[in-house]
Parts: C-alpha cells; sequence; structure tokens
C-alpha cells in the first residue's frame, strides 16, 4: 500500500469530521482506530479545533507525519454520521488508497439538504424557544420573520464572514432592530422574550459546555479553544444587540419568565429542538429521536426542580439523563452520540441568562449582570458534569462488557 496515500485519507477523514462537528475527544478515537487497523507500529494523533496532525511508524519502518490546518466549521451532522461509518468500515476492511479515496468522495458529495428545511428548521427553532420563553401569538409572529432573516441573510454572510464576532453582532444587530421596530408599531409586546428565542440561533453556550468539559478531562488546548470561541461569539451577540438597543433607546425589560404552561414549554421546546435538529442537517428518524430527548430531558429539569429547586441539581440530573439518552442511541443507530445529544440538550442551553448578563452591563445594573454570569456559567458547569459522569460511566459498563469504548495511543 502506498501508506503516505492511507495517512493522507485518514486526516481527510479527520478534518472533514471536525469540521462537521465532531467533539475532539470521539475525532481522535476515530483516527486511532484507523490508524491501528493498518498495521502501523506506532501512531500518534494531535488533534485540535484547529489543527489536525498525525505521525505513524509504517510495517516497513518509516516514519510519516502529515498535518493540517483547520480554518473554518460547519455543522452537518448528517455527515458526520456517513464519515462515522465510512470510519468503521476502514477499520472492518483496510481498503487500499484508492477505494478509501472513492469512499470519501461518495461522502463528501452526498446531495445537500433542500434549502427549504433550511428555512422551516430557523422557523422552528428560533420561533419555538421564543413561545418556549413566554412569547405571545404576535411575538411568535415576529419571532418568524427574524428567523427567516437570520437564515437567508445569514447563509449569505457566512460565505462572506469567517470572523465569528463579526458574524453574530451583524446577525443579533439586525434581529433586534427588526424585534424592537415590530414591538413599536405595535406588533408583539416582548421584545426582550423574543430576542432571547432568536439568540438560540445564534448561541454559542453549548461550546462554553464542551470546553469545560475538555479542560475537566485535562484537555487544555482544545477546552480553552472552544471556550474562547464561543465567548467570542457571545461577544458578537452582546455587542450587537448593544448597538441596536443604544441607537433605538429600547432598554426595556420585564424580565426572564418561561411559559406559564408546562404542556407548552414541553411541546414548544421539542419543536425548538428539532427545528435545531435539522438545522444541524441531521436527517431521517434521528430527527425524531432527537426531539424525544428534548421533551424528556425539559421533562426530567422540571421534575427535579420541583422536588429540589436549585437550577444546578435540576440542570444536572436532566444533562446525566440526556447524556445517557445520547449514549443509548448512538449504539443503536451505529452513529456518534453527539449527533442525539446536541440538538437534545438545547433546552438547558442558558441563552437568557447570556442575554441578561449583557442587558445588565448595558443599563448599568452590575448585580443583575454579575447574577446572571454566576448562573450561565453555573449551569455550563452542571451540563459538563453530568456529561463526565456519563462519560466516566460508558467506560465503565463498555469495560464490564468487555468492549472498547476510546482507545488512544497506548491501545
Amino acid at each position: 500500500m502506498d501508506y503516505n496515500r492511507i495517512v493522507q485519507n485518514i486526516l481527510d477523514v479527520g478534518e472533514a469530521m471536525l469540521k462537521s462537528g465532531a467533539e475532539n475527544f470521539r475525532l481522535e478515537d476515530s483516527l486511532y482506530r484507523m490508524c491501528k487497523s493498518y498495521g502501523f507500529k506506532r501512531y500518534d494523533v494531535y488533534a485540535i479545533p484547529s489543527n489536525l496532525q498525525i505521525t505513524v511508524e509504517t510495517p516497513e519502518g518509516d516514519i510519516i507525519t502529515q498535518i493540517r490546518q483547520i480554518e473554518s466549521t460547519d455543522i452537518d451532522f448528517d455527515r458526520l454520521d456517513y464519515l462515522n461509518n465510512l470510519s468503521r468500515y476502514v477499520c472492518a476492511a483496510q481498503p487500499d488508497e484508492k477505494e478509501f479515496r472513492e469512499k470519501y468522495l461518495e461522502v463528501m458529495n452526498r446531495k445537500e439538504q433542500p434549502l427549504v428545511m433550511r428555512y422551516l428548521a430557523g422557523i422552528m427553532g428560533g420561533t419555538g424557544f421564543a413561545v418556549f420563553f413566554g412569547c405571545n401569538f404576535q411575538d411568535a409572529l415576529v419571532a418568524v420573520i427574524v428567523s427567516l432573516m437570520i437564515v437567508a441573510f445569514g447563509d449569505w454572510l457566512g460565505k462572506r464572514e469567517s470572523n465569528l464576532l463579526v458574524y453574530n453582532m451583524i446577525l443579533s444587530f439586525l434581529s433586534e432592530i427588526i424585534i424592537l421596530t415590530a414591538v413599536r408599531m405595535g406588533i408583539g409586546s416582548h421584545s426582550d422574550r423574543i430576542m432571547i428565542g432568536i439568540v438560540m440561533l445564534l448561541i454559542s453556550g453549548l461550546g462554553v459546555t464542551n470546553g469545560i468539559r475538555e479542560v475537566l478531562q485535562r484537555d487544555f488546548i482544545s477546552g480553552a479553544l472552544n471556550i474562547m470561541n464561543s465567548m467570542l461569539g457571545a461577544a458578537g451577540i452582546a455587542f450587537g444587540i448593544a448597538l441596536a438597543i443604544l441607537m433605538l433607546d429600547g432598554m426595556e425589560s420585564e424580565g426572564f419568565i418561561l411559559n406559564h404552561n408546562i404542556a407548552l414549554q414541553l411541546i414548544s421546546c421539542t419543536v425548538a429542538c428539532i427545528g435545531f435538529a435539522m438545522w444541524f442537517k441531521i436527517r431521517r428518524w434521528q430527527v425524531v429521536y432527537s426531539g424525544v430527548g428534548a421533551f424528556f430531558t425539559w421533562a426530567i429539569y422540571l421534575a427535579v426542580y420541583e422536588l429540589k429547586p436549585s437550577n444546578f441539581f435540576a440542570t444536572l440530573v436532566a444533562a446525566v439523563f440526556v447524556a445517557f439518552y445520547a449514549f443509548i442511541m448512538s449504539r443503536i443507530n451505529k452513529a456518534p452520540s453527539t449527533i442525539f445529544l446536541t440538538a437534545s440538550v438545547f433546552p438547558l442551553i442558558p441563552g437568557p441568562n447570556l442575554y441578561y448578563m449583557m442587558y445588565g452591563f448595558l443599563s448599568k445594573d452590575t448585580a443583575l449582570a454579575f447574577s446572571e454570569m454566576v448562573v450561565l456559567f453555573a449551569t455550563c458547569l452542571a451540563i459538563a458534569l453530568g456529561f463526565i459522569i456519563v462519560d466516566v460511566s460508558s467506560r465503565s459498563i463498555m469495560h464490564v462488557l468487555k468492549r472498547e469504548y476510546h482507545i488512544g495511543k497506548s491501545s
């Protein structure tokens, strides 16, 4: 075999997985498995969100090192699913470099999601969470308009602007301008609640959660990069909203509330998370599984909070559930767990706290800003701890069953 081409193909798969939204430690696991399957004497993998490196020693004793710089990512869980299946095939069959390349190109050239699904996903995600956060019917209509703007203009802007801060700042500025203008025209009455729902389309809260999770697992570089990237996105959202509020003198807020109807909370968050599943280009039954996961995640949060009114504890328990749910569904569907985890966990993501933290700074209410910041990071920490508890438990379960869960250089 041409081992240089084999390593190049492995790196191509790794780069595509990372760009499609793969978790860092799971990406390393896939790369190690593929290297191991080709019988390399030694293999080292280094993966962070912006860089991939592989060094191997071939059966003949040659040393091969290849490096790949990652400039941008665009979450595509359908592609990630097929890339994951490709890595499984590679591990099982060890195809030569030509067949490997053909299989890779088949995955990369799969038909794109229809554009209408992108618009439907944006409406369901943004409007669903607007209703979840207490919006009325007129507010929901404004949320639909803003969601459509984010999809249409966001796709155009994304091809021209790769800086997340600038991208989020422009979209959040336009969103807040539309919302404040609509409310002043009598269309809608809760500008802050509408914007909180819309913010979920731009939010980087899951990046903070994954960053904290990686830091707790001692993957300091990846964790720090994820946290900083998320904070950059959050700063863009804050700057955009702040600029619109200052321009239109729209500093009014009734405070954050959830919809008073529990049934409507569950329905709206389920609809929103199904929308986010489509937003992340998940397809077929996996979309439904994401909605089911979101429904039970929020139901468990509500039940636990009713018994023990602690946001941290309720979030922790709900995060443990959704992580176990994703683990089980990944085994049933033979797909990466992040596909089922990401959309299902969105009801727990602290988007409102980000909004009101920024509002507190703008209104010079430092007590509000500080309290919301504490809740935001505490919530992210609770989600991260819940994920880690499940990861440790999953490794123990797989060890008892005598199955490999994560492998690495030591394998």
